[in-house]
């Protein structure tokens, strides 16, 4: 059975169980602190779950991308070196909310796996959460009764808390669970060790396929336990496994989800999979890595140095250096994959058909940069190397390569083992444990429970029509980080505040309190569709109306930058063409970021005129036209721009200005005359095909022409008023240029001549050509003089010390055979006597510099430099 087969007659089983049959949602989270990627089937649901908002039916089915790589579920190091973890995988799951539950559940269930894919029964074993006696949870009796009318007894087993009790997170929604796992051993092997006895303990072919969670509890900040007032089921059958089981092999990597892949990536690097294991580690990580990577681009994650951009970047390298130094491939070929896997999986998930191009482009140049830094890794460990003393490098030196350089440590371990070297792994570990403690702890969160003043009180943003409300506080909690400190979070029956979201940032503002306080909000933001606002103040007398006040002006600047994005969006498509599309924005009140995709650099004449057609558009006051609760078909129909990466409802908003209209949640100018004025005020790349515009609006605008104004007659003032500015300044420039060749005229001159003067004074020391001297020179001079004496003159041992502008600079040269014969290394040399100037630097084994902040230390230093020889 083919895996699209497989995928549509899961679906088909729930739709034949009236479950509204939902599209996968993005995979990349954006109104969720809690989580960076959608880890599990039930992360777009947990609104619901929450009971922060209703479905339009409560039984739902879908196929979910997901990705596990951070935080609690991070599958990452595993994947590759067995055959059943990845990174991005499908989870198939049924859910319902407050309907049915575990009787139908565990039913259908059986019915699907035996009946609809044939599986046979007496492959499969169950699993029941056994209770667990330290905080008092019970056994699942009523899940265990069902089993048994299903299943023989000796196939239901108990599980422990670990595997049979899933929890949200330590406060929230959880409940017992029971397991579903799958026997595909031979018959030889079945015959000599019960299939029971390797349930959960992680053999290959001895695996869960299918994850029943009844939830049923709520857990609180104190770890005790409460009873839901509606019972839901989520469950998630991982579709991998399950093409595995369904086509007979023994690896999720055999299955036809993997092995087109697996083919390119043999043709590619000519290397046969199935022969070696390191390079079928390879393979497989290289093959599971490329999907994770697709699809993150497709939902709008670009590859970064921060936040899930960062965890992305990750993967992706993970992948390169496997191919770097299992494969041999020293130049990009991963991006070569995504034509095969659009093939593949473009049907079920049309939108890496759409972003193919900019997937492609964007890996190819994330390809690159990083084997660049390979390169430069694998120069700094020569460094490394001979500046060694014996047959062990430093575990700190090697975290600093992998630390600072992004240089891996298998990497790391496999150079220095073919030169006859090792690390000291434990040094290293010990690195690595102290920067995650540093990190765990300047992100270390207490969270209390909710305390809830007003029961079953739903929330309701009245932001769009005004900036001022009477409101009730309906529940709030206390968040202690050692980031923040102290701090409040608030929730009320109704809220003027817009939340973060859509890249527009959360109000700001304030509560007016009866009795005369008053309490800021330093920041709004959604989470499970709850709008919370941040304060370091409680007010006092809770139970009391208070008047929410946001900050006008903020709001206001945030408007005209917000509306300006749907201008420039227009502009862009108008101007470069309509392949252009949103790939990520962030409005603020002082300024707005524009992301979106063009393959070149945007002209000087091309942004000026997508700045004129934005002023235009200010300039013809254009209304405001909005539109709520439309139906997302309807607002298509009319042409409305819907973002990729977007998780759009039922019901969506509209706002038209002119010929633009968007769907979009955030707040906006009633016309577009507000705005007062558009200028761009930086263009540049963000990835292979994403550029960047950065702009500004209103009173921004105002303030950089008052400063571009008072900066004009400064420079008229310092040009002695001249009539005309700006060829004065041609003039200096043109003056500038010709006294800086005449310097640099007789700087070589001196350098030429003090060459000569300083091979006199070399001295013979053990047969190396010694000189220490306090020179005169700038750096390049230096530089120029040192390699000059290298070029005449063998074994040469250098040392100069200048001081300029209150600062100190060492600078070594070591001839190369000195480098080689006597293990001499001047980046070393330098690192050690930049202590006497108060400073520190490197360099290669036969030239490096150290810059410090004491002068008065060079003559020490240059003393000291005898001692290498």
């Amino acid at each position: 059975m083919k895996s699209q087969d497989i995928r549509t007659k899961f679906l088909n089983f729930f739709e034949s169980k009236k479950h509204s049959i939902v599209p996968s949602a993005p995979m990349v989270l954006k109104d969720d602190p809690t989580l960076m990627f959608v880890n599990s089937g039930m992360a777009p649901f947990k609104e619901y779950f929450l009971g922060n908002a209703q479905p339009k039916n409560n039984r739902i089915s879908d196929s979910q991308k997901c990705l596990r790589v951070s935080g609690k579920h991070n599958d990452l190091e595993e994947v590759g070196y067995d055959t059943y973890h990845h990174t991005l995988f499908e989870m198939l799951g049924n859910w319902s909310f407050g309907d049915y539950f575990k009787k139908e559940a565990i039913a259908w269930a059986w019915e699907l796996l035996t009946e609809v894919y044939g599986i046979d029964k007496n492959i499969l074993y169950v699993t029941v959460f056994e209770g667990d006696k330290a905080d008092g949870t019970p056994m699942d009796n009523e899940a265990y009764d069902l089993w048994k009318n299903i299943i023989p007894e000796d196939r239901i087993l108990m599980g422990n808390k670990k595997d049979n009790f899933w929890e949200m997170g330590e406060q929230g929604p959880c409940g017992p669970c029971s397991e579903i796992h799958v026997d595909i051993r031979s018959e030889e092997e079945k015959s000599k060790v019960d299939g029971k006895t390797l349930v959960n303990m992680d053999h290959p072919h001895v695996v869960e396929i299918w994850n029943l969670v009844f939830m049923q509890y709520n857990r609180k900040a104190d770890g005790s336990l409460e009873n839901l007032p509606n019972k839901h089921i989520d469950t998630g059958m991982g579709f991998e496994r399950l093409c595995m089981v369904l086509q007979g092999v023994q690896s999720n990597y055999d299955t036809d989800v993997f092995t087109p892949l697996i083919r390119e990536i043999e043709t590619i690097t000519k290397m046969k999979y199935g022969k070696l294991e390191n390079i079928d580690i390879a393979v497989r990580v290289i093959s599971d890595h490329v999907r994770a990577v697709a699809f993150s681009i497709a939902d709008g994650q670009l590859p970064s140095n921060t936040g899930a951009g960062y965890v992305i970047r990750r993967i992706l390298r993970r992948a390169v250096r496997y191919g770097f130094t299992f494969l041999g491939k020293k130049e990009p070929f991963i991006y070569r994959l995504v034509d095969v896997l659009t093939k593949t999986m473009g049907k079920a998930f049309p939108e890496l058909k759409i972003q193919k191009q900019l997937i492609e482009n964007v890996i190819r140049e994330e390809e690159t940069s990083f084997l660049r830094t390979l390169d430069q890794g694998l120069l700094l460990l020569d460094g490394v190397i001979s500046s060694t003393k014996g047959k062990e490098v430093s575990g700190k030196r090697a975290f600093e390569l992998y630390d600072t350089y992004g240089f891996p440590k298998d990497l790391t371990a496999l150079i220095l083992n073919e030169k006859g070297f090792t690390y000291n792994e434990q040094e290293f570990e010990a690195e690595l444990k102290k920067q995650k403690e540093r990190s765990r702890s300047a992100s270390e969160t207490s969270t209390e429970d909710w305390t809830v003043l007003l029961e079953d009180c739903e929330e309701e943003f009245v932001g769009y029509d005004t900036l001022e409300a009477e409101v009730k506080l309906t529940r709030y909690r206390k968040v202690t980080s050692k980031k923040d400190g102290e701090m409040y979070q608030m929730v009320f029956n109704l809220t003027p505040f817009y939340a973060e979201g859509g890249g527009q940032v959360g109000d700001k503002g304030y509560l007016e309190v009866p009795n005369g306080d008053v309490v800021y909000i330093i920041d709004t933001k959604k989470e499970s569709n709850v709008i919370i606002h941040f304060s370091k103040n409680l007010p006092k007398h809770i139970n009391e109306t208070f008047k929410a006040v946001v900050d006008a002006k903020q709001r206001f600047r945030t408007e005209c930058n917000h509306t300006a994005t749907h201008l420039l969006h227009q502009a862009l498509r108008e101007v470069l063409g309509t392949h252009v599309e949103q790939k990520g924005s962030a409005v603020h009140s002082k300024y707005l970021r524009f992301d979106f995709s063009h393959f070149s650099k945007v002209t000087v004449d091309q942004l000026r005129q997508i700045e004129d057609f934005v002023n235009r558009r200010i300039d013809g006051k254009l209304p405001l036209e909005e539109r709520r609760n439309v139906p997302v078909a309807d607002a298509m129909k009319q042409g409305a721009m819907a973002l990729f990466g977007e998780k759009y409802g039922d019901a969506v908003r509209t706002i038209r200005f002119g010929q633009s209209i968007e769907l979009c949640g955030g707040t906006h100018v009633n016309n577009t005359g507000d705005i007062w004025h558009f200028k761009i005020r930086s263009e540049s790349a963000v990835a292979s095909g994403i550029r960047r515009i950065e702009a500004i609006t209103s009173d921004a605008v105002k303030d950089f022409y008052f400063e571009n104004n008072r900066s004009y007659y400064e420079m008229k003032d310092l040009l002695n008023n001249a009539k005309h500015p700006v060829k004065a300044l041609q003039s200096l420039q043109e003056e500038n240029t010709n006294l800086r060749k005449q310097i640099e005229t007789l700087l070589k001159d001196k350098a030429k001549n003090l060459k000569n003067e300083l091979i006199n004074e070399l001295e013979d020391i053990n047969g190396v050509q010694f000189l220490a001297k306090k020179v005169d020179l700038d750096p390049s001079g230096i530089k120029d003089v040192a390699f000059g004496m290298g070029e005449k003159h063998k074994n040469l041992f250098l040392i100069f010390g200048t001081a300029t502008e209150g600062k100190a600079l060492l600078t070594c040269y070591i001839s190369k055979e000195l480098v080689t014969e006597r293990g001499l290394n001047a980046g070393q040399v330098v690192r050690d006597l930049g202590k006497f100037i108060q400073g520190g630097g490197g360099g290669q084994p036969f030239f490096a510099t150290a810059g410090g902040k004491n002068p008065a230390g060079i003559t020490e230093a240059l003393s000291a430099a005898k001692n290498y020889i």
